[in-house]
């Protein structure tokens, strides 16, 4: 999973005059030339839109910060930190889909002040770092890398698709003490089934573009679905969504809330997938529950539900 798409802002300006044509290029190209046209959507699936780079170079940190770069499976990844990860307990930020590190700007000074060090990246082909293309298992094999590096973390906070890596990429070799997830996407499945509906790919294509993700990165996409993987986190856990997210749908962060047993989902309304993250009401809850206090409500799990049985 690399993206879920979203309407055009503007259904009668430029940018719909191309999504039709896009559309109608899919729709044809499904029945003519069906590899083709898989060929394209998967193309265009694992590559992070340019405006990931334009605003990671407007973005204008503190003088605090300090820009470092990794070499992680041959590929250069540009990290930011705030204080020392080597002597305070560290935060791992963690960005999105098409997203970049500095994207978490406003948490900076509250973190700080909680006595945190922090640690931002960008993942491959996104804001500073290199590369051109990225899937979902290089988003979880760069947080775990990035994680290996400056060692376990006291906290990780992951927005969108970085929920589910940061999610995936706890175990033995790295993790985080405490997590809050802030809109997390749980279903890759779903997630390409959403793409292939808004390009207007075949649905009987699906199954295909799923086996090229598959040839291209080893892993069955199934298998990256959370919930597979959720009952055995223990740590404690805030997740926060929006019912009103249009991107990544409410149900996938109340599904983290019901299979991990040490979270609390809190629901919020009117912010949508990205004002979320930096909404000043939600970074006052992410502090309480770093504080200790009880945040959000506990999701019990039932077999009745979705993915009830995990």
């Amino acid at each position: 999973m690399t993206r879920t798409a979203t309407p055009a802002r503007h259904p009668h300006g430029p940018g719909a005059l191309k999504l039709g044509a896009v559309r109608a290029g899919f729709a044809l190209g499904s029945r003519l030339a069906p590899a083709h046209a898989v060929e394209h959507a998967l193309r265009i699936f694992i590559t992070p839109f340019g405006s990931s780079r334009a605003r990671a170079q407007r973005a204008t940190p503190d003088a605090q910060m300090q820009r470092g770069e990794l070499e992680l499976r041959g590929q250069r990844i540009a990290t930011y930190t705030w204080g020392d990860p080597s002597r305070e307990p560290y935060v791992l930020l963690v960005h999105g889909w098409s997203s970049f590190g500095l994207r978490y700007l406003p948490w900076v000074e509250s973190l700080r002040a909680l006595g945190y060090a922090l640690v931002a990246f960008d993942q491959p082909g996104h804001g500073n770092s290199g590369g051109r293309y990225c899937t979902l298992p290089d988003f979880v094999d760069t947080v775990r890398e990035v994680g290996r590096h400056f060692g376990h973390a006291a906290l990780v906070i992951a927005h969108s698709l970085g929920g589910a890596a940061a999610a995936l990429a706890q175990g033995e070799d790295w993790h985080a003490e405490k997590v809050i997830l802030i809109a997390p996407a749980a279903d890759p499945v779903a997630a390409t089934q959403r793409f292939t509906h808004f390009v207007h790919l075949g649905d009987h294509l699906c199954a295909r573009l799923h086996d090229s993700l598959q040839a291209m990165t080893g892993i069955n996409i199934h298998d990256l679905q959370v919930h597979r993987y959720l009952p055995s986190l223990g740590q404690p856990a805030l997740i926060v969504h929006d019912v009103d997210d249009h991107d990544v749908p409410w149900a996938e962060g109340e599904r983290y809330a019901r299979h991990w047993h040490g979270a609390r989902l809190l629901s919020t309304q009117g912010l949508g997938h990205h004002r979320v993250l930096d909404a000043p009401e939600v970074i006052a809850a992410s502090l309480a529950f770093l504080r200790g206090e009880l945040v959000g409500e506990r999701v019990v799990s039932s077999p009745n539900l979705p993915f009830g049985d995990g």
